[in-house]
């Protein structure tokens, strides 16, 4: 059976005779299959954890970039863009959610899978693009009543 990994040999030449090292390549899992309907069938269901919201997970990468910047990692956010291979308006996007008031910013890491519809991105967007924390809030709760 054939490995999940293939292995891609690269072989250099140098003053001191060849060189030759092996490099182990990931394969991505395939994307499933589209059925003639136009709709992917329902993924299997894990027993393990449940999965982890999308807001929540930019909410935490938003913080883990914002050290990197703080510690030197990266000078700013186009470097950081840079290294994830996205534009500096989608960083802005996300690191724009350091704004938001702290409550809200807790509760979107909060580890509840199911949230309401009210946190969606771009809901939250609309949230974020108030200043003021007390309106913030307002929003934030208005569209969950």
């Amino acid at each position: 059976m054939p490995s999940k990994n293939p292995v891609v040999t690269v072989t250099a030449h140098s003053e001191d005779g060849p060189l030759q090292g092996e490099v182990a390549i990931p394969l991505r899992p395939r994307r499933p299959s589209v059925s003639p309907n136009g709709r992917t069938p329902p993924a299997a269901k894990s027993p393990g954890a449940p999965r982890i919201p999308r807001v929540t997970r930019l909410m935490a990468l938003a913080i883990k970039f914002q050290d990197m910047v703080d510690r030197g990692d990266v000078r700013d956010y186009a470097d950081l863009a840079r290294l994830g291979y996205v534009t500096r308006a989608r960083i802005t996007q996300i690191m724009n959610l350091l704004n938001l008031a702290p409550d809200i910013q807790e509760e979107l890491l909060a580890t509840n899978p199911v949230m309401s519809p009210a946190a969606s991105e771009r809901k939250i967007r609309q949230v974020v693009s108030a200043v003021d924390w007390h309106e913030q809030r307002r929003r934030w709760i208005a569209p969950r009543k």
